[in-house]
């Protein structure tokens, strides 16, 4: 059982829905970037989504974009990110963190290599948006042998043909991109969102979390409501993106939770 199946088993006993927040690994700098992610299971994060800093985020809006090229900036790398994860995972052993971003930096490092570092790191599952089911012997088999979830994303595309190859290898979430695009591009809405996510449900047994389109407590809490829990992004990245006080950001972090656990 990792971390990331243990929390949900935690949050299933409570009745409880998941909060996920993503934040951009070294965004504005390294330093600033580890007092946020050491303050948001304070802030009510149930699983945190680190993101990996990549020269061509195709899934990304210009926050999140922005994010990733702030963080390049400052030098950050894939070494820096896992760093990052290790200087967390000396004050806190139990929130699940999941390492999202492109394939090619961890190609690039070799994917053994990567693995063992990473699970050395601390982080417990990985969210790989340009590797498709068809990849998975690239990355999700050898992930999930190193005790490694791998999580899957389902979109609002993913037909009935399309959904079992999608969730055949998957483990850990099923993550319900909410909108047709890119992050930050678009609102999602609980009407649209709740029919998918029965659909997901009734082929699967993992927790389905939405994410894309939700910038407020009030939408975490619709869409967690119709769902087992609420991914914010691009939200958050745009509070760090303006230069927000630490403080500041980990407030908002606060009321998106709590948002997302009135539900």
């Amino acid at each position: 059982m990792t971390r990331i199946d243990a929390k949900f088993a935690e949050l299933s006993a409570a009745g409880k829905k998941a909060f996920v927040s993503y934040v951009m690994a070294g965004d504005p700098d390294f330093d600033t970037s580890l007092e946020i992610v050491k303050g948001l299971p304070a802030a009510g994060v149930d699983i945190i989504e680190l993101g990996l800093p990549f020269t061509d985020p195709m899934a990304d809006g210009p926050t999140i974009q922005l994010a990733g090229q702030r963080a390049l900036d400052g030098g950050m790398t894939l070494q820096r990110t896992l760093d990052l994860a290790t200087e967390f995972r000396k004050t806190d052993d139990t929130t699940p963190i999941v390492l999202m971003g492109y394939y090619n930096p961890i190609y690039s490092r070799g994917v053994d290599k990567f693995l063992v570092d990473a699970k050395a790191a601390g982080i417990d599952g990985l969210i790989v948006v340009d590797l498709p089911p068809e990849e998975d012997s690239e990355l999700c088999i050898p992930a999930q042998k190193a005790g490694l979830n791998f999580i899957r994303l389902a979109t609002p595309t993913t037909d009935d043909a399309r959904l079992p190859r999608v969730l055949q290898n998957t483990s850990g979430f099923v993550y319900y991109v909410s909108i047709t695009g890119i992050t930050g591009a678009a609102e999602a809405e609980a009407g649209d969102v709740g029919p998918e996510v029965s659909r997901i449900k009734s082929a699967t047994d993992l927790p389905v979390i939405v994410g894309f389109g939700i910038n407020t407590p009030e939408r975490a809490e619709k869409i967690a409501s119709i769902s087992d829990g609420a991914v914010v992004g691009s939200a958050i990245v745009s509070q760090i993106g303006a230069g927000k006080p630490v403080d500041e950001v980990l407030a908002f972090v606060k009321s998106l939770s709590d948002g997302a656990h009135r539900a």
